[in-house]
């Protein structure tokens, strides 16, 4: 069975070329994060990505721009990543309206409890901390795939897979039969490799991020070598 590579890349003006580029190396998914001043999951990859994302001007009507732009070129699922602060300030309503009007496919909202806001549909998120009532809350309102935090820490680099990454897939996999897709730390093909034998799918973030920092080549052959590694 295939298993899905979702790479993350943050909203810029060349995030639209990157976002070909990372399609072209064969990812299956793209989320889009969208830059804040204060991301509490993000290490410091994601949030100097953020900070240069912010000082070109990519605040929320320009990220929805940018989903927009890439969804004009490409049909792949598109799912911006954000912050209840960003929803509070432009809209609860508005925000996933003016979303899906740009193409996107659903909504992370990285520090939204599962328990609040339980109208506004998106992709849930569970880590090594959460309880076996928090993850089975998760997996019944998440849209579409559950996103398994794979560390109790930040987004960022790592030597070795986290070792909480099996027992998780292990609890969650006993209240749903959704995707659970590994994020959080997957830095490398063979880190790819060795947790998609564990969960049906990855998320690659900062080391994207890294190899996107060298232009659209370097992130097409990055991303090429995770699709192989998940063969």
């Amino acid at each position: 069975m295939s298993k899905t590579l979702v790479v993350y890349l943050m909203a810029g003006s060349d995030t639209p070329e990157l976002a070909a580029a990372a399609i072209a190396g064969g990812t299956d998914l793209l989320e889009i994060g969208f830059p804040f001043s204060d991301p509490l999951a993000d290490g410091p990859v994601i949030r100097r990505a953020a900070e240069r994302a912010l000082a070109e001007g990519m605040g929320p009507s320009a990220c929805l721009d940018c989903v927009r732009r890439i969804r004009e070129q490409n049909d792949v699922p598109l799912v911006p990543m954000t912050y209840s602060s960003i929803l509070e300030a432009y809209g609860w309503e508005r925000f996933p309206a003016d979303a899906a009007e740009a193409g996107a496919d659903s909504l992370i909202v990285a520090d939204l409890p599962v328990d609040e806001r339980p109208e506004l549909r998106r992709i849930q998120l569970v880590a090594p901390t959460s309880t076996d009532e928090r993850i089975a809350l998760a997996a019944e309102r998440t849209d579409g795939w559950l996103y398994l935090v794979t560390v109790t820490g930040t987004t960022g680099t790592r030597v070795e897979l986290s070792p909480a990454l099996a027992p998780l897939v292990e609890r969650t996999r006993r209240v749903t039969d959704v995707p659970l897709y590994a994020g959080f730390g997957i830095s490398t093909p063979e880190q790819a490799a060795e947790a998609a034998e564990l969960a049906d799918g990855i998320v690659v973030g900062s080391a994207a991020l890294v190899a996107a920092e060298d232009g659209p080549i370097s992130l097409e052959r990055f991303v090429g070598q995770l699709r192989a590694s998940l063969a």
